[in-house]
């Protein structure tokens, strides 16, 4: 009778079978690079990813245009010069007439004010005043929302021994708010949708307002709390209904919709308002709390 070869695993414990190979590192590199279009010359960002298949475009609100390649040890991908030109030329219209738009929506969000004293920042959908006062006396900065029968207003309040500039006071601020806005959103439909979540991260996702790993950790970007909080709700039922069902076909929107049947409303409404948000707090302004 043959014995049974058993591999030795860590601290010398036996195992049943061939230790799992770890899993690939993922490589990503990223330049900037120009292609000759017959309408002009265009500027985009080159990334090379040793996860991707094939060639991708994106426009993303911080990057502009943004193009994913396979790594050059990939097959047919060592100099995509030629096929990127041609991807992009079949899409030159296209391109062009997102960039105007996300050009236009950049001059809108300057011209109301930045975040100087004054200006006006969108706060669960709606527009605020934003107010900036020092805190004598006080070790650090806050912010309050005040309503008032005119508008409503962001109050920052900046302690003069809190070097934390404006936008860095109101993200911490928001990424609570935003926290306590998901919780009660989940609180409000997993047990209504047979799903619990392991855990729950807020971040700052550049291409995504959240995402779900077959873990059923669920995570979600903070700047969900700038928007309407409809748009909120639906993408935490997005997610909660990827924790029953992975992938997007009619059985997922089903469940999507019978939790919140004007879904595609609000993922419209922040498709229109991606560069909004991810744009709200870029024009900080340093304010000398002293004198504020």
């Amino acid at each position: 009778m043959k014995t049974k070869r058993r591999h030795c695993g860590p601290r010398g414990m036996a195992s049943s079978g061939p230790m799992p190979r770890p899993p690939a590192r993922r490589i990503v590199t990223e330049e900037p690079a120009t292609v000759v279009l017959p309408g002009g010359r265009l500027g985009y960002v080159l990334r090379r990813s040793s996860q991707a298949r094939t060639l991708r475009v994106v426009l993303d609100p911080a990057k502009g245009v943004l193009v994913t390649i396979p790594g050059p040890n990939r097959r047919g991908w060592a100099r995509p010069e030629a096929h990127i030109a041609t991807f992009l030329g079949e899409r030159e219209a296209w391109i062009r007439r997102h960039l105007a738009r996300h050009a236009a929506e950049r001059a809108a969000l300057a011209a109301r004010g930045g975040l100087r004293d004054g200006a006006t920042f969108r706060y669960r959908g709606e527009l605020h005043r934003l107010r900036l006062e020092s805190a004598r006396g006080s070790r650090r900065s806050t912010v309050t929302r005040v309503g008032g029968d005119a508008e409503d207003e962001l109050v920052v309040r900046l302690a003069p021994s809190d070097r934390r500039p404006v936008g860095d006071v109101l993200e911490a601020w928001l990424r609570g708010r935003a926290r306590d806005a998901i919780q009660r959103a989940i609180t409000r439909h997993a047990s209504d949708l047979g799903v619990e979540a392991a855990g729950i991260s807020i971040r700052d996702q550049r291409t995504r307002w959240g995402s779900a790993s077959r873990a059923r950790r669920l995570a979600f970007s903070w700047r969900l709390v700038l928007a309407p909080p409809e748009a909120l709700d639906t993408v935490v039922i997005h997610e909660l209904a990827h924790l029953r069902v992975f992938g997007h076909g009619p059985a997922f929107w089903a469940l999507v919709a019978s939790r919140r049947p004007d879904h595609r409303q609000w993922r419209r409404w922040l498709r229109d308002h991606a560069l909004e948000l991810h744009g709200a707090l870029d024009q900080d302004v340093e304010v000398d709390a002293a004198s504020a």
